[in-house]
C-alpha cells in the first residue's frame, strides 16, 4: 500500500491526483477508469479541504492499494477533521428539475455511481472514506 499525507488544501489537489495517477499508470489502468477515479479524487479531496477542518487547517492521507488478482483499486481518504459520513445523506432526486433540488450531495452521488464500491467509517478519531474501482 502506498500513501501520501498532505495539507488538506484545495491547492494540493494536483499533487494528490498526480500521486494516484502515477500508481494507476504503473498498473496499466484503462483511461476511462482513471478519469472516473480522478473525478472522485476531485470531489472527495475538495470536500476534505473545504469542510473537515473549517475554519482551521489539517492534513489528509490518501492510501492507494491494488488487488492484482481482482484488478481492483482501493483509495482511502483519511482525515482527523469533524466526523462526517457522506454516505448517510440520501441521494439527490436527479429526476427533479434543477431549481427544485436541494443544494449539495450531487458530487458524492456521482462518485457512488462511477465507483464499484464505497464505504465510510470513523475510528480512532479519523474519518476514513474508501472507494473501490475495478480496472
Amino acid at each position: 500500500m502506498k500513501q501520501l499525507t498532505i495539507a488538506a488544501k484545495v491547492e494540493n489537489l494536483p499533487q494528490v491526483t498526480a500521486f494516484v495517477d502515477a500508481e494507476l499508470e504503473a498498473i496499466d489502468c484503462p483511461l476511462k477508469a482513471q478519469m472516473q477515479i480522478d473525478l472522485a479524487i476531485d470531489e472527495l479531496f475538495a470536500n476534505i479541504a473545504h469542510y473537515a477542518y473549517a475554519p482551521g487547517e489539517g492534513e489528509a492521507t490518501v492510501l492507494f492499494d491494488f488487488d492484482e488478482a481482482q484488478r481492483t483499486v482501493s483509495l482511502t481518504f483519511a482525515d482527523s477533521g469533524v466526523p462526517f459520513d457522506p454516505l448517510a445523506k440520501p441521494d439527490p432526486d436527479v429526476t427533479a428539475a434543477a431549481q427544485e433540488r436541494a443544494i449539495g450531495g450531487l458530487g458524492i452521488f456521482l462518485v457512488k455511481k462511477t465507483m464499484d464500491g464505497m464505504s465510510y467509517r470513523y475510528e480512532d478519531g479519523m474519518n476514513r472514506l474508501t472507494i473501490l474501482k475495478k480496472t
